[in-house]
């Protein structure tokens, strides 16, 4: 008897997206999936209702998707990421299938707000910021475009942690985002891996003489696979994210439970399943640091598995590997997947090692999000060896063959072979993981133009002189359906009510804006966006932490990981001088200004956790100083996260971009409130550079030192102290902080910061850059006062953003390393 296609016994219709479909499927699914009735369901039960009844139509098109990569025998392209910091989905999944409006009006039939339904779904916070935003803004791209792309990460059982404030300090608590389900996923008990650690390497011979390794006595772990369809926009493509859970190889000790002790039978099985606990477990202990690296290897060995079985269903030959399957390592996290590739291939496939570095080498491409030395991932060879003794002999191999083509190519340059080992010899032997990436991928890209000739010209310049033409650009991007139409609907309204909904999938056509600048009325229409949404966040902060404040204010926003190099603190500064002003002159005609931070402080950083102890104490004097007359206010919020970030973007007026030039890699808040109307106030770092080139030059605050500057300044021998003796303003501010006055119970709280700033080099110049940026500030009030004139570099800023979509990005992966084409239907 002929198969016939499970696709054809549903009748090959897809569910409705009209009203009554989707009324009818949300009362279905909330008496049959749910367990409800309308009578008991609470909005968490209407939210789950509406999730599962999207999720039907999601798969539906998954299904069809899946079917047609099968049928084009297309490439497929494979991103590794240790973080996906998602967000919400069901506003998502509602406007990229556009039937948002229809599920608003079919939820209306039962009484429900589909507004306070939305606000029932949990953050899946699985990343820190924004590497893992990137990747999520990735994944919406490639369906979008039609791309077979697929995501591979971990599903962490707790997310980044939850931030809260006690007495104004950062207090860590679990981010139990699982509590009540995720409605989204497809658990595969099905789709289960072996994944090893510890144990030896027994070498033999085979029947040829050729020499074997076979890796014995290992522990054992079981990755088990949930799946997450990702929709593109205004298309049938919905791709697929696939994440891992570690499950131990056995439940339970039969022995030690019949015996009675309990606690010992389940004790290998929490063992092994701690490895998907928690994101990031803190790396300040050895066991920390050996638990990351076990989660790095335990998804990339499952993911290979993963895409070695999927491709093994229809070739045969592992040469044509890279001709059907292109890995992306975002970051270093994942390039333990390299050596691993190599075991498969040479261990167990039993490729002779050339061949099979060749196939590794040309599947394999490199992200790099670092400049900074000290944040290149390593790990010490003995702990290497005690988790992975195979992967480390076959690195030793790896390093030993390509130092050897250095020496060839680079004869009696023996400092140059030291620099360029994947083996670091400082601080005791390591495994220096970005070496490792570089050199076991055909493409390396940078993720900003300033970026990548940085990383060609200092970090890794050996490494372009060696592979000329290997190290790339591929600045970062955006989407635009979640970051403008999701975030900012009134706006994207007002947007698509002039040129129309095509700038969704082609961000370049909002240059069409640009003579509306120069158009009154619309000028006015994007005044009162900008106000209605000042409005709904100075709501939400009046209900979340009982503050009010002005909505004519100028809406100051830093909103990014805690670092010292992000320079929080530099605007701290900034604001402690607004506030000596004010007190100096109380009858000064002033700009009112509502200074707005938000981000997260590594659990284990000490210096970054007392600058928010800063703020928040900065905050509590200025915030009730009855001289002040609420001209300055001064907000930590916090927890900030995707939804946060949603509600805070659409409502900046200015955005602070203020890490010292050479610094940040890219950066994307930048280019998320730059499309929403805030002006930046920036230094020339990262992406901010090309932001400044596709704007203009008189329609950003540009301060401080370049790159070339900066490094002048070190080489000279900078002297802070001096700058801060010189401005009797930035004088004022520091000694305000190191006498107490903002912590007059404990006046030498904040010594270690101004310790760092005035003897201990002020590593990230702060002191060098205050005079810049405070004279910088000024022309920002001096625009403010003039609205029409702000009003038009905001609505030139908007306009010329279109460079900065995602879309962008990823069509120039898949053209220029992936070689990946989109599977139209």
């Amino acid at each position: 008897m002929k198969q016939q296609p499970l696709q054809s016994r549903l009748n090959g219709q897809l569910a409705g997206v009209d009203v009554d479909s989707v009324q009818e499927s949300i009362a279905n699914r909330m008496v049959l999936t749910v367990g409800k009735d309308d009578i008991m369901a609470t909005t968490r039960d209407w939210f789950y209702a509406t999730a599962f009844m999207t999720r039907d139509r999601l798969t539906e098109r998954w299904m069809e998707t899946m079917r047609s990569y099968y049928a084009a025998d297309a490439k497929r392209v494979y991103y590794l990421s240790m973080e996906f910091l998602m967000g919400r989905a069901l506003m998502n999944s509602l406007l990229n299938l556009s039937f948002d409006k229809e599920c608003s009006q079919a939820l209306q039939q039962y009484g429900v707000d589909l507004r306070q339904v939305r606000e029932m779904e949990t953050d899946a916070a699985l990343g820190n910021g924004g590497l893992g935003r990137l990747a999520a803004c990735f994944l919406d791209s490639m369906a979008t475009l039609n791309l077979p792309g697929y995501g591979y990460g971990i599903r962490y059982e707790y997310g980044m942690f939850s931030q809260r404030m006690e007495a104004g300090r950062q207090v860590e608590h679990p981010d139990n985002w699982l509590r009540y389900g995720n409605p989204w996923e497809f658990p595969r008990p099905e789709v289960l891996y072996q994944v090893k650690f510890g144990g030896r390497v027994v070498q033999f011979a085979d029947e040829q003489g050729v020499q074997r390794n076979h890796w014995v006595d290992t522990e054992d772990v079981m990755a088990m696979a949930y799946d997450t369809p990702i929709p593109g926009y205004a298309t049938p493509t919905v791709n697929n994210m696939r994440l891992w859970a570690a499950k131990a190889s056995r439940d339970f000790e039969l022995k030690y439970f019949n015996e009675g002790n309990y606690i010992k039978a389940v004790e290998d099985k929490n063992e092994s399943e701690n490895l998907s606990k928690v994101l990031y477990p803190d790396d300040s202990t050895t066991m920390g640091r050996e638990l990351r690296l076990k989660q790095q290897y335990f998804f990339v060995c499952a993911s290979l598995q993963d895409i070695l079985y999927r491709f093994s269903k229809f070739h045969k030959d592992f040469d044509a590997l890279p001709d059907k399957v292109a890995i992306q390592l975002n970051d270093t996290h994942p390039s333990i997947a390299i050596p691993e590739l190599m075991r498969i291939l040479v261990d167990v496939n039993h490729l002779d090692w050339d061949r099979a570095w060749e196939i590794t080498t040309r599947t394999f491409s490199y992200t790099n999000h670092t400049l900074m030395s000290e944040a290149l991932e390593t790990w010490p060879v003995a702990m290497f060896e005690q988790i992975l003794p195979r992967h480390l002999q076959i690195i030793y191999e790896i390093n030993h063959r390509f130092l050897k083509g250095v020496m060839h190519s680079f004869p009696g340059e023996n400092e140059l072979r030291r620099r360029m080992s994947i083996i670091g010899e400082e601080d005791g032997r390591r495994v220096r993981m970005a070496h490792l990436a570089i050199v076991g991928s055909h493409k390396v890209n940078g993720v900003a133009q300033i970026h990548t000739e940085l990383m060609k010209q200092t970090i890794f310049a050996d490494f372009d002189r060696y592979y000329p033409g290997k190290i790339i650009n591929m600045t970062n991007g955006i989407t635009p359906r979640r970051w403008l139409n999701q975030a900012n609907p009134l706006l994207s309204a007002l947007i698509t009510s002039r040129i129309g909904g095509g700038w969704l999938k082609d961000l370049d056509q909002l240059r069409r804006l640009i003579p509306l600048a120069e158009d009154a009325q619309f000028r006015e229409e994007f005044a009162v966006v900008k106000r209605a949404n000042k409005q709904r966040f100075a709501a939400e902060l009046k209900q979340s932490l009982g503050m009010e404040i002005g909505v004519d204010s100028l809406f100051d926003v830093q909103i990014k990981r805690i670092h010292e190099y992000k320079r929080q603190l530099l605007n701290v500064l900034h604001v402690v001088t607004l506030y000596e002003r004010i007190c100096a002159s109380p009858h000064t005609d002033t700009v009112p200004r509502t200074v707005i931070f938000g981000g997260k402080a590594a659990p284990g950083y000490a210096m970054a956790k007392l600058i928010i102890k800063l703020i928040n104490d900065v905050a509590e004097i200025v915030n009730n100083d009855v001289r002040i007359r609420g001209r300055l206010k001064l907000a930590f919020v916090p927890n900030y996260g995707v939804s946060l970030a949603e509600s805070i973007i659409p409502a900046a007026d200015l955005s602070e971009q203020i890490s010292p030039a050479g610094t940040e890699a890219s950066g994307t808040g930048n280019m998320k409130l730059a499309l929403n109307g805030a002006l930046m106030i920036g230094t020339l770092d990262g992406a901010n550079i090309e932001i400044r080139n596709e704007v203009g030059e008189d329609n950003i605050f540009i301060f401080g030192l370049t790159t070339d500057g900066a490094a002048r300044l070190r080489a000279s021998g900078y002297r802070p102290a001096d700058h801060y003796r010189a401005n009797g303003e930035l004088r004022r501010a520091i000694d305000m902080i190191a006498t107490g006055y903002f912590s007059p119970e404990e006046p030498d709280r904040f010594k270690p910061i101004v310790d760092n700033l005035l003897t201990h080099g002020d590593h990230y110049l702060l002191l060098a850059d205050y005079e810049s940026y405070v004279a910088r500030q000024r022309e920002v009030e001096a625009v403010y006062r003039d609205q029409q004139q702000w009003l038009r570099k905001v609505i030139l800023n908007v306009a010329n953003m279109g460079k900065f979509s995602s879309d962008r990005t990823v069509l120039q992966y898949a053209q220029q390393i992936w070689q990946a084409k989109p599977v139209s239907r």
